[in-house]
């Protein structure tokens, strides 16, 4: 057995839960914070059999974006003017991890 642990941006959670449900597979949503990006992130922890991993890789794939966000403060060191305006950052759209899962138990 397997769980993936999935980060994606807020405005893609409802899709992948909705997605990910519909594939008759569990999910347990988890708010989260970052350090980097402001506009929220979901974490998303899905139990699976070995062989359905790439299912949901799939499935989550296909239900977010990656996405151009403004970001104000980039640390660097470039010394100049430009670290006082934001400038665009790619956001991707998941972060996935597969774990293995030595025991499962529905109490």
């Amino acid at each position: 057995m397997k769980l993936v642990m999935t980060i994606v941006s807020n405005q893609d959670a409802p899709n992948v839960l909705d997605a990910i449900a519909q594939a008759r597979f569990f999910a347990t949503k988890v708010s989260t914070t970052g350090q980097f990006l402001v506009d929220g992130h979901t974490a998303i922890l899905i139990g699976t059999e070995d062989d359905k991993v790439q299912q949901v890789y799939s499935i989550i794939e296909d239900n977010v974006k990656k996405r151009v966000v403004k970001k104000q403060n980039v640390t660097s060191t470039v010394n100049g003017s430009l670290l006082n305006e934001a400038v665009n950052v790619e956001e991707y759209g998941a972060v996935a991890f597969t774990i293995n899962v030595e025991e499962f138990k529905k109490i």
